[in-house]
């Protein structure tokens, strides 16, 4: 296998000299990797002369690898390509500004403040004044009127201000995203060999002639050809379509792509392309060219319900499958997307149609009055020359209007949940929770299920041989290895060293005195620590068996439960050695060696008394048992396809208990997962003994409680009827009361997760989370509202399935990310909260205020202000409060609590009574209590009035303290609790306050302020704080006792959804709620909505490239970033080509379609039911994007 020229030159000088070139180009190679299977053998043995031949032209060595010379690496960089696909370029600065300044509201403001400009100019002559109704001005009004211009400017400055604002939230948060993808990309590591060692290499390392370890569970990181495989199959349905799983060996199929998911076995490949060489860089590239007609597509989008449906560009690795996702219609359960921002939605729609009638109201009112009492009382004539004036007061009238308008419309919401989610997912990755998709952040805090895996999650994933059965003896330590008879001392250090993946080692302590480290299966770590303690040394095993003289490997896999393999004996005939689940591989053993290592007959009385002694005793203990065994075959060789004539007749060596103890945090977290009404369950694929002494230790069991510890298969019998199909009415009975599920299978947690996920047993549906690590995870990670997948244990293809990568493996890390969910919702609601009573009180007192005296009370530029404060600030401030430990001791909300529970009502009411009491009594009586001028009926551009500036001042100060009360909605009486561990709050309540001080003191015309003597001051701020000792008044006032209190901000009814979402695949709550409600200034809600958009099916060019798939199916690229397009239109209904067309007229042409949980049914399959093993293969591949898809909801 050794490469002979790799010895002839010296590593180092190989590639010195630049003129030396490789013995192929790229396009040659990107050439062969369009091959497929017997095409491909072909090119490389007629070509190439062999993969061997192939690594000597590639100039690397396929046992060694490659030097790891730098200067060679930089040179096959530079020939061959680096292993990235560049992003696509992010939004500038200025993008993000014009699209701020789409907001319709913003624009209506801005054209009124250029006309309010231009008319300031205009100067009518002097003696016209009093014919136009206006008061003669004096010769100080003079300078004042020339000073008629600064209101236009400054509403324009204001506009401005807030456009930057929005743009630098935009801006920052995309950054964000971006770099939370450069961390998820560096964590994407693979095995691979160089200088003759394994070392984890970053993904964008990777060089064209590395060779690679490949294993169960990994995702491709380039195109390759396999040298060594075992047992390999692949899932490509990224790439073809196809969603039978490929198998891969030398002599059918060697070509390995990128993008593809390892599904079973393992092996070594030769890397032959990378980056924008790999046939999913050349996807990409195609898609990116492809956009410019997709561009033009999307303007001619069609319509439905009369809204524009954005069809969107190619530019993403969110992957959907197109083909599957046709329009079948289905009475299955929709998955809904983002509840919360649903409701806040529905919520925004509501407020902002009432601000719209409030500002229209308004205007009118100022309008008539105006004319009424100019054209009517006065009976003055319209004079021509008086038109520009009249125009100003109607412009003046409408920039109050839309002032109104501005304030009402709580633009601040999607900002406020956007800083929120964005602030807890920064949070979260220190509590070792990396979000993929952001509103998983918020559906934790409504989760009422966690389904979890054992191993590694509740168990410290530390395994270690305790006890042990070998000839007849139980030992309860491990024995010492005279006490073995030699013979039967070799088979156990043969069967596990050979037996196991060459890639599972125990490498040194790292620190002296620590425990040895375990890499790679923790089981077969386990296995070879034993080995060790037996005082032998498996390497020297391996190093005599290398993996090339393995003959033939049956690698571990959920339905074998077993790893087996064969080698040939020296003396001529095979030996199959095999290890598994002690009671599947007793079953299949007929004999076992006894005390002197001699073989015995073992029939199934013996078995049965074996486990009831040997094995029952550890597994009530808490431990795996596992079973070694060995097969001889001396009569010539089987045939090795037939895997159940092999896996028989075997020889029992020993079985053995290996320790997982549980982690110290668990039963902790798990009890205050109990207190916070979330149940535990465990899905685990141990001996039932084994699942519940670990359940017990853990407390999700208690000695007393009803529950039910089930196995896969009564699970199945229980819940299935006769034709084996899954009745949700059994399913019903069964799952409230099940803690544990042993032996259970992938769709079996699939088939649990989606029937507690379905079912209208109880008042609110069930929220699940759930953890997984396998490759077969996929599914149920998928159809779970939350999927965690396991940082370290975990397999690309789960954490690609999920929505949160738990980098730590740990429990404790699911309760954490509970927290933050919950303190999500609250950090909302006391936004809300607060935006609320300024909205009340300001569009009342600009209405009435309005109507009474012809001018509102807040000036445009102060309600401006007053709109930035509680809009930018307050949502900074409020939505970035820190979790506390209180957030654990209720029960959730669930899907259908409304935001705006019946105390927040009282106090929202309660502090708007208390505001515009004060305002109103300063506005009609204010000037009398100060002494001073009164401010009301000023003329146009008249200077700023002490009085109208105390109202401000009073109005701004009392908004601050509010602040303050919003910190608490759950009617608790210390406002200030935990105020010093907010530094933002803190910073944002001081920074408004002096702010405050410098635009009353020197804003002067543009903000129509003056300054304020001492005494005024220390009156406006004993108003303010008066605001909370009000708030201390309110919520002694029992919420009970006012029964006329409403709650708002409900969820969608069932009803409607079912009404709404008919033909959506997924149920976008905020998306419905702007279908009802089509207020066009909801794009600008939209607009905060940076939602990444999804690779849409492969164009005809790539048909050929890819040997025309069956299905157009999405491409994986791990190693891209996600795009950031702002969705400005609403939903996103993937558009049917024609080949679709014909499959949705002849349904029952045999294809499948991708129900909208991720499930795959023939169409023949009318039930709803889970699916079955065959199918479940399946799904994984349907997974997502990557780990990139970082699908945000915002």
């Amino acid at each position: 296998m050794t490469n002979p020229t790799e010895h002839a030159l010296p590593a180092n000088s190989m590639v010195e000299s630049h003129e030396v070139d490789f013995g192929c180009t790229v396009m040659e190679l990107r050439k062969l990797m369009e091959l497929r299977s017997s095409d491909g053998i072909d090119q490389i043995n007629v070509h190439y002369g062999g993969v061997t031949n192939l690594c000597s032209r590639l100039k690397t060595n396929p046992v060694e690898g490659l030097s790891g010379n730098p200067t060679d690496l930089e040179k096959r960089k530079q020939v061959f390509g680096q292993n990235f696909i560049p992003p696509k370029k992010a939004k500038t600065f200025l993008e993000l500004v014009w699209e701020a300044l789409q907001d319709v509201t913003l624009i209506i403001l801005e054209i009124a403040a250029i006309i309010s400009l231009v008319l300031s100019f205009y100067r009518p002559p002097g003696e016209e004044n009093e014919q136009c109704g206006l008061p003669v001005s004096s010769p100080e009004d003079e300078g004042e009127a020339e000073a008629g211009w600064i209101e236009g400017a400054a509403i324009l400055f204001s506009v401005i201000i807030v456009v930057l604002v929005t743009a630098f939230n935009d801006w920052s948060k995309e950054k964000q995203f971006r770099g939370l993808q450069n961390r998820i990309e560096k964590e994407q590591k693979f095995s691979v060999i160089r200088n003759g060692h394994i070392i984890q290499l970053p993904v964008a390392e990777i060089v064209v002639g590395d060779i690679a370890q490949i294993k169960y569970g990994d995702l491709l990181p380039a195109d390759g050809i396999l040298i060594q495989g075992n047992d390999l199959k692949i899932d490509e349905s990224s790439l073809t379509g196809e969603s039978d799983h490929v198998k891969k060996s030398l002599e059918r199929d060697p070509m390995l792509l990128s993008g593809t998911h390892v599904m079973e076995g393992s092996g070594r490949m030769v890397v032959t392309a990378v980056g924008i060489n790999s046939q999913t860089g050349i996807i990409f590239t195609l898609l990116g060219a492809s956009e410019g007609e997709e561009e033009e597509k999307k303007k001619k989008a069609k319509t439905q319900d009369g809204v524009a449906l954005e069809i969107q560009p190619l530019n993403s690795q969110e992957g959907i499958d197109n083909e599957e996702k046709e329009k079948k219609v289905t009475k299955l359960p929709k998955k809904e997307k983002s509840v919360l921002q649903g409701k806040l939605t529905r919520l925004a729609v509501q407020i902002g149609k009432a601000g719209l009638i409030m500002s229209a109201i308004t205007v009118l009112i100022l309008i008539l009055y105006f004319v009424i009492e100019n054209f009517v009382i006065h009976r003055r004539p319209w004079l021509a020359e008086c038109t520009p004036i009249y125009i100003q007061y109607f412009v003046k009238f409408f920039i109050i209007g839309i002032t109104v308008l501005v304030v009402a419309v709580p633009e601040g919401l999607p900002l406020a949940v956007t800083i929120s989610l964005a602030y807890s997912v920064k949070k979260m990755m220190k509590d070792n929770n990396l979000v993929r998709h952001l509103d998983a952040c918020e559906t934790m805090g409504n989760a009422t299920a966690i389904c979890s895996d054992k191993t590694g999650t509740l168990t410290m994933n530390r395994m270690t041989v305790v006890q042990a059965y070998i000839g007849d003896t139980h030992y309860h330590q491990i024995p010492s290895p005279d006490a073995l008879v030699p013979k039967v001392l070799d088979l156990i250090v043969n069967g596990i060293s050979i037996n196991s993946a060459y890639t599972s080692k125990i490498l040194p302590p790292e620190k002296e005195g620590g425990l040895p480290r375990q890499v790679g299966n923790k089981t077969e770590c386990a296995l070879l620590g034993f080995v060790t303690d037996l005082k032998q040394d498996y390497h020297a095993v391996r190093n005599e068996v290398p993996e090339e003289k393995l003959y033939k490997v049956y690698t571990f896999n959920s339905v074998r439960k077993s790893m087996s393999t064969v080698i040939e004996k020296p003396s001529g005939g095979y030996r199959m050695y095999s290890k598994g689940a002690s009671e599947i591989i007793l079953r299949k053993c007929n004999r076992i060696l006894d005390k002197k290592g001699e073989v015995m007959p073992f029939k199934n009385k013996d078995r049965d008394e074996m486990v009831r002694t040997v094995i029952e005793p550890m597994a009530s203990q808490g431990l795996r048992t596992i079973c070694i065994a060995y097969r001889d075959f001396n009569d010539g060789e089987p045939t090795w396809d037939n895997e159940s004539e092999i896996l028989t007749e075997l020889t029992c060596i020993a079985v053995v208990g290996i320790e997982d103890p549980v982690r110290p945090e668990v039963p902790e977290a798990i009890a205050k997962c109990k207190r916070a009404g979330i149940t535990v369950r465990m899905v685990t694929g141990d001996n039932i003994n084994t699942a519940r002494a670990i359940a017990t230790k853990c407390g999700i069991v208690t000695p007393g409680d009803d529950f039910l510890c089930l196995e896969g298969k009564e699970f199945n019998r229980l819940i299935r009827n006769e034709k084996g199909e899954v009745e949700q009415e059994k399913l019903d009975k069964i799952w409230p009361k099940l803690r544990v599920l042993a032996r259970s299978s992938p769709t079996d947690k699939h088939t649990l997760v989606k029937g507690i996920i379905d079912s209208t047993v109880g008042e609110q549906r069930q929220v699940v989370a759930v953890t997984g690590d396998g490759t077969n995870d996929g599914p149920a990670l998928k159809k779970a509202d939350v999927g965690f997948a396991m940082g370290i244990a975990g397999t690309d293809v789960a954490k690609e399935a999920s929505d949160i990568i738990l980098t730590d493996d740990n429990f404790t890390s699911i309760v954490k990310a509970v927290m933050w969910g919950r303190n999500v919702y609250d950090s909302i609601s006391k936004f809300l909260q607060f935006q609320l009573t300024v909205n009340v009180v300001a569009v009342i007192v600009a209405f009435t205020g309005a109507c009474i005296t012809q001018d509102s009370p807040l000036k445009a530029v102060q309600m401006l202000w007053v709109n930035l404060i509680m809009d930018t600030f307050a949502s900074l401030a409020l939505a970035t409060e820190p979790p506390t430990e209180s957030l654990l001791k209720r029960r959730p909300y669930g899907r259908n609590k409304p935001l705006i529970s019946r105390t927040m009502m009282k106090n929202i009411l309660g502090h708007a009574v208390y505001q515009l009491t004060v305002i109103f009594f300063l506005v009609f009586a204010g000037e009398r209590f100060f002494d001073i001028d009164s401010g009301r009926k000023a003329p146009l551009h008249s200077p700023p009035s002490q009085h109208y500036t105390i109202i401000f001042n009073t109005f701004v100060l009392m908004q601050l303290f509010n602040e303050i009360n919003s910190r608490k909605i759950h009617g608790e009486r210390n406002v200030f609790a935990g105020i010093f561990r907010n530094l933002i709050f803190c910073s944002v309540v001081l920074g408004t306050f002096i702010s405050q001080i410098l635009i009353v003191e020197f804003g002067g015309k543009p903000f129509s302020c003056t300054k304020l003597t001492l005494s005024q001051w220390f009156w406006c701020l004993f108003i303010g704080i008066g605001e909370l000792l009000w708030g201390q008044i309110i919520s002694t006032i029992p919420t009970q006792s006012l029964k006329f209190l409403k709650e708002a901000g409900h969820g969608t009814t069932k009803e409607e959804i079912t009404k709404d979402a008919e033909g959506l695949d997924e149920i976008d709550h905020a998306e419905m709620e702007l279908r009802r409600g089509q207020i066009l200034w909801f794009r600008g809600l939209n607009r905060i909505q940076t939602q990444i958009k999804v690779v849409k099916a492969f164009h005809s060019s790539l048909h050929e490239s890819i040997q025309k798939p069956k299905n157009q199916n999405s491409i994986h690229n791990f190693m891209t970033h996600p795009e950031f397009a702002i969705d400005e239109e609403v939903p996103r209904t993937p558009l049917l080509d024609e080949h679709e067309e014909e499959n949705l007229d002849n349904p029952t042409s045999g294809t499948r379609a991708l129900l909208l949980d991720g499930e795959v049914t023939p169409y023949a399959n009318k039930n709803n039911n889970a699916v079955d093993c065959s199918q479940v293969q399946i799904v994984a591949s349907h997974s997502d994007s990557p780990l990139h898809s970082l699908e945000t909801s915002v």
